[in-house]
């Protein structure tokens, strides 16, 4: 890995350091339908964001004006200091999107020395080969290269530039475990040196444990903004599991505080507000065994403040 990596210096008021990003009040409708509604977002420079939401939320929309693709109907953004077009032209600004952007009929080395030339300052070519880990693929034809490793293809061509700001689709799919690891490694190692990052992933693990911050949205707007630690806190509650062998539902549901009740193969889920009075209830009223008392993770916080269904993270 090298050592010389530079991010690209930021642009501001002397001696200030510009935020990475900073919108507010951002709003985009397509006709009735209301994308983004009211968005507001302050990341600073080396921060890694995971920006979640599911379909049709609202994030693509958002990252669409960040790159300045699409032009909000209301509402400002600024790049480091600068609107989202002129910090892409100064190379501050990069994207790491889940398709496209290859010709096949390249190499691996060839497709990113063509990409660098389109730059009038970039970072050499072998050096972003190994940074995104296919250094010793670069003679390899685009085509014959697997769904992970056009990812990493995508990556070293983003890395280019030596943008400040790094913004990423579903950046690890098609990688295997390890790939997954060696990726988010280097991803960390930059954000040290002052690379700012924003990801937008359904690995729902990915984001907890490699993002110091998680943004939510749903139907447009942002619902929870924290740690991944302060956000699942916002999905109140526990899960009671045990096993058991008689049990009649209905009277467990009928324990104070309890959102839902399930029962398969004689493996109890309860999920709760109260699980105090759950363990105590299955312990004293019933056979229950190996009876454990979790915490919500991520996924209970995600499906819980992006769900149309208010029971949907008691399923």
């Amino acid at each position: 890995m090298s050592e010389n990596l530079m991010v690209r210096p930021m642009v501001g008021a002397p001696g200030a350091t510009p935020a990475a990003v900073e919108a507010s009040g951002l709003r985009k409708s397509f006709g009735n339908v209301q994308a983004v509604d009211g968005v507001d977002l302050h990341i600073r420079p080396g921060e890694i964001v995971a920006f979640l939401g599911p379909n049709g939320a609202g994030k693509t929309t958002t990252i669409d004006m960040l790159l300045g693709l699409g032009k909000p109907d209301s509402g400002e953004i600024s790049i480091y200091g600068a609107t989202p077009r002129a910090a892409i032209a100064r190379g501050q600004v990069s994207a790491v999107m889940q398709t496209g952007g290859l010709l096949k009929d390249l190499t691996v080395r060839e497709t990113v020395r063509l990409t660098a030339s389109l730059f009038a300052d970039s970072r050499p070519v072998d050096e972003v080969l190994q940074r995104a880990g296919i250094l010793e693929i670069g003679d390899r034809l685009v085509e014959k290269c697997s769904g992970g490793q056009q990812q990493r293809l995508r990556f070293a061509m983003a890395l280019l530039s030596d943008p400040g700001l790094l913004i990423l689709d579903e950046p690890t799919t098609g990688m295997d475990v390890e790939g997954r690891r060696d990726f988010w490694s280097t991803i960390r190692s930059d954000a040290a040196r002052g690379r700012t990052v924003i990801f937008a992933t359904h690995y729902l693990d990915e984001a907890d444990a490699y993002a110091d911050r998680i943004v939510m949205i749903r139907r447009g707007r942002i619902v929870a903004d924290g740690t991944a630690a302060e956000i699942k806190a916002l999905a109140a509650g526990r899960t009671v599991r045990a096993t058991v062998t008689d049990l009649e539902q209905a009277a467990v549901a009928a324990v104070d505080g309890v959102d839902s009740v399930a029962l398969h193969g004689g493996q109890l889920t309860v999920r709760t507000r109260n699980s105090d009075a759950v363990a105590r209830y299955l312990l004293t009223r019933t056979d229950a065994i190996d009876l454990e008392i979790t915490s919500h993770n991520l996924e209970d916080a995600f499906l819980a403040l992006t769900s149309d269904d208010p029971g949907a993270a008691g399923e």
